[in-house]
């Protein structure tokens, strides 16, 4: 049985979607593939897990003093779908790959199309960071959540990342 709340962030109201324990969806207001309403089940209470645990996790990622999640989540999809969404989670904070560098790293170099098409369908998206990839001229190419939001959640990243963090992808 599903349940959801609502907070607030820089990048406008989340809706944080939950099955027990588990997160499940993490949707922006306007959001491209946002499920209805309806399937986000009854209201909780953002004092309960996981809602107090990923809004404090969020808050603390939104004043740059957390680079990575450590959240219950439970990914519903297809297998690949799952698998490109496991793969957005080793993207380093504050670096970037190509739908085509995350097909390869997959094993289907050909198939960035169908990694851009799973990663537009995040649903936890921010913690799964599918505004890490790029086109692959390193231009932003689409974002379930906007373009504005995407550049404004990769500037935050590179604008917080540690002195002298580099990070090997992949």
């Amino acid at each position: 049985m599903h349940t959801h709340v609502v907070i607030d962030s820089p990048v406008g109201p989340l809706t944080l979607v939950a099955d027990g324990p588990e997160l499940v969806g993490l949707y922006m207001n306007q959001q491209r593939h946002r499920p209805p309403q309806e399937t986000f089940g009854t209201p909780g209470d953002p004092a309960d897990e996981p809602f107090a645990a990923v809004a404090a996790q969020l808050a603390d990622y939104f004043t740059g003093g957390r680079h990575e999640f450590d959240l219950p989540l439970k990914l519903n999809g297809t297998p690949f779908q799952r698998s490109v969404w496991e793969a957005l989670t080793r993207i380093p904070y504050g670096e970037t790959v190509s739908y085509g560098e995350l097909a390869a790293e997959l094993g289907s170099p050909s198939a960035s199309r169908a990694v851009g098409l799973a990663n537009g369908r995040n649903p936890i998206g921010i913690i799964v960071p599918c505004h890490r990839v790029v086109g692959s001229t390193g231009s932003l190419t689409g974002y379930g959540g906007g373009l504005e939001r995407k550049r404004f959640l990769l500037d935050f990243e590179r604008s917080h990342q540690p002195a002298g963090e580099s990070a090997v992808l992949f």
